[in-house]
Formats: structure tokens, sequence, C-alpha cells
């Protein structure tokens, strides 16, 4: 019997893959389910959590790795439960999964794609990962999800926010619930118009890659559409730590509003370089100079202190936030790890649990089998109100929270303050809206 026949009959099982990413087949017999990339064959199954260790978004990353961590506990019966108690689906039972507990194994993506290649491809590899997730880059997100579409393993994507993510780089076997740059503009605009008027010039400072240019972008669109104009864009090294060079033409640009298409360190340190410069201070064209942050966190408002309070933007989700879920996610985290999560804690314990969801509904480690119980699934009780994970691209569609830095914080964890939660369909589009074109979703590698 060729090889080529068994793979169509599922009776090919893919082991460690090759130089040249070729498997070495295993006969099953004719009882056996359909064959994919690490199907567990003890009682527990590995989970591969790569998250930035080292790089500017470590912070991120290490609230990531402790999400992943609980949520790990939850699903093996310890702890609190966390949301599996609040979550819509009563699929999951403290159990592990599907029969099996969950182990994990963690690398390092230090922001940096091929690095975090590498750590994904050794945990499928050398460690057996079945499913694997993390990331605080949509740049790493892309290559990522690149790779386990080829090596036939799910991609629970952490914290992405490029539109290529779910667009022109979208793969069967990836899913995002973190929401992306579109949404930001579609959420922000309406709140700016709001705050600062229709009559504006804005300067753009934009870290160079995917997720700078997706959302520059998505925020000039919204912006320009306001009436607002686009006096300059300037891309930035993912890389640079010292932003005054890039901080000083804006002073003599005309510009009354600089947007930071900054996320992490970088935003720490453009957004204090800019506070430096005196830019809060300034009046320019009779108004009152302004400066807006489009992809916020808790955590970059820890680090940029002071100078956060005030400027205005978006997050996915915030742990002050008074549902069920949120609540009971606050206080697993909290009890836990003694302060409360941010919002990449939030979306990497949230990928988990419903990966682990869709393998239990589904019956099935297989990966095609989670693509099915993924797509068109729509669920609540997790912190974002009704969500739906779209089938056309993989992206998850939910409310969207507009932030401010406090200007009278009462601790190092109350920064930000919700001033609106945007509704899901105000942040919604078409799969083929010309911001997400390109590239296919394609099928379902089962990696045999």
């Amino acid at each position: 019997m060729s090889k080529s026949t068994l793979s169509r009959r599922g009776l090919l099982k893919t082991g460690a893959l090759g130089t040249a990413g070729l498997a070495v087949p295993t006969i099953f017999t004719a009882s056996s389910a359909r064959a994919f990339t690490n199907a567990p064959s003890g009682g527990s199954v590995t989970l591969g959590f790569n998250v930035p260790q080292t790089g500017p978004y470590a912070d991120e990353g290490a609230d990531e790795l402790r999400a992943y961590e609980l949520a790990v506990e939850h699903l093996n019966g310890g702890g609190d439960g966390g949301m599996l108690n609040t979550f819509s689906s009563k699929a999951l039972n403290g159990v592990g999964i599907n029969g099996h507990k969950v182990a994990y194994v963690t690398g390092d993506t230090q922001t940096k794609s091929d690095a975090a290649r590498a750590s994904a491809k050794s945990m499928i590899e050398k460690d057996g990962a079945i499913m694997i997730t993390g990331g605080s880059s949509s740049g790493v997100a892309v290559a990522v999800q690149g790779l386990c579409q080829e090596a036939g393993v799910i991609f629970m994507a952490g914290l992405t926010h490029s539109n290529d993510t779910t667009g022109k780089d979208k793969k069967a076997n990836g899913f995002r619930h973190f929401f992306n740059a579109y949404m930001s503009g579609a959420a922000l605009a309406p709140v700016l118009a709001k705050q600062y008027g229709t009559d504006r010039k804005a300067y753009h400072l934009t870290a160079d890659y995917t997720w700078g240019w997706t959302q520059e972008e998505s925020i000039m669109a919204a912006t320009e559409a306001l009436g607002w104009e686009t006096i300059e864009a300037v891309k930035t090294p993912l890389a640079q730590t010292d932003f005054s060079s890039y901080i000083a033409p804006v002073l003599n640009s005309g510009a009354d509003v600089l947007i930071l298409n900054h996320y992490g360190g970088n935003m720490v340190n453009s957004l204090t370089n800019a506070v430096q410069f005196g830019l809060r201070e300034k009046v320019v064209n009779g108004k009152q100079f302004e400066i807006v942050v489009p992809l916020f966190s808790r955590l970059m408002a820890r680090g940029a202190g002071e100078s956060v309070k005030g400027i205005l933007g978006s997050t996915n989700w915030h742990w002050s936030l008074q549902d069920e879920g949120s609540k009971a996610f606050v206080q697993s985290f909290g009890t836990k790890y003694g302060f409360p999560p941010s919002q990449a804690a939030h979306t990497c314990y949230v990928q988990t649990l419903l990966y682990a969801d869709a393998v239990q509904r589904a019956g099935s480690f297989d990966p095609c089998a989670v693509v099915e119980a993924l797509e068109g699934y729509e669920f609540d009780g997790l912190g974002n109100g009704p969500t739906l994970y779209r089938a056309e691209d993989h992206q998850c569609f939910k409310d969207v929270l507009v932030v401010r830095g406090k200007e009278n914080p009462t601790s190092e964890f109350d920064l930000l303050e919700v001033v609106e939660i945007t509704p899901r369909a105000q942040v919604e589009y078409a799969p083929d809206h010309p911001m997400f074109s390109g590239g296919a979703l394609g099928s379902c590698n089962p990696g045999a």
C-alpha cells in the first residue's frame, strides 16, 4: 500500500519533523482513528507555552506564563476553577482534557520571529506539544502560526493585534481571541472626536513591523474619517529604546496630536520621552496638544508612571470589569500571584480554556476536529461578553474597551479607567474588508 494511500485513509501518523519538514510514518491498524501530529498516547497531553521572556515585551510574557500555569491548574482540577465556573460551555470538568492530564513546556520567543519559530519547533518535535500558544508580538504570532500550520498542530494566538494575523496571514490551524488594530480604530474614533474634536492634525510614530503598520493604517483611516489630517507618519525600529530623536521633529511639524503606535517597552519609552519634551503642555493650532496610545495595557501604564495620566487608548480586557467571568478570573489570579492580571494574562488564559473546551466537545485532539469545534463557536462567561469565533477568518468578535490613564489612581494596579465599552457591532467588519484582504484561510492540516 502506498504512502499516499495510507495518508488519504488516515492511517499514517506524523512523528518528529525532519529538517525538510517530512515525518517518519507509523502504520496504524484499520481500527485506529485518523493519525495526527503528537497524538497523546499516555495519560497526559502536552501544551506548548511560547512567550517573550526577554525583549521589549517581556512584562507581558511573564504575565502570560502566569495565566497559562493557572489555566493548567484549573483544567487539572486545582484551585477554585476560575472561569470554568462561569464559562457558558460546561464541557470541561476539571479532570484534564478528554481524559488526559494537562502538562506543559515553555519557550522564550525573545520577541523575535526566528527565535519564536525555533522554540515552537522544538516544543513540537522534542516535547510532543499538541498545541502551541503565546506571544506578545504580531510578527511572532504570524511566524509561529505559519509553522503550526505546516506542522499540523493548533496555534491559539496570545497577544497579537495586527490585522494581518487573521487577515492576509490567516491560517486554518490558527485562532485569535485578542482584538485587532481595526477594532481599536473603530472603538477609539468616536471617543477621540468627542474629546478632542474633528479638526486635528496628527503625527504618527509607528513600530516598524506588521502590528505597527496595520495599527497605523487603522487609526489613520478612522481619524481621517473624522476630519483629522495626517501630518507625518514615521517608522521606528522595534529595538529602539530612546525615542528623543523621533520626538524632536514633532515640535515643529504643525501637528497637535501625537499618535504612538507602540506597545510594551517601546510605548513606555516613547511616551516618557514625549512628556519629557513637554509636548503635553504645548498649545498648537490654538488647541491643547494631545497624545493617543491606540493599544494600551496595565503593564504599560505601570511602566510609564505619571506620563500615562489622561492618555486615551483601547484594550482587550481590564481587571476592573464586574461581569462574573472577569471577577472569577481576577479572584483566582490574585489569590495565586498577589496582584490583578493584565489583558495579556486574560487572553492567554481564555485561549487555553477555549482549546481545551473544543477538544472536549469534539471528543478528539485531532486538529481538524478542534478547528470544526471552534469555527462559528459562540460563547459567553469569559470576560468579554457574548463572543463569536468567526469561521471565515478565526477572529473573535466581542466588545472593545476604550480606556484612559487615571488622574488619581488608588494603587499601582489601578492605573486605567474604562471610558467606554464599545459594543461588538461597532467593531465588526466583513471578512473581505480591504485591510484584511490577501491570503486565504486554507484547509486544516492534521499533520498526517
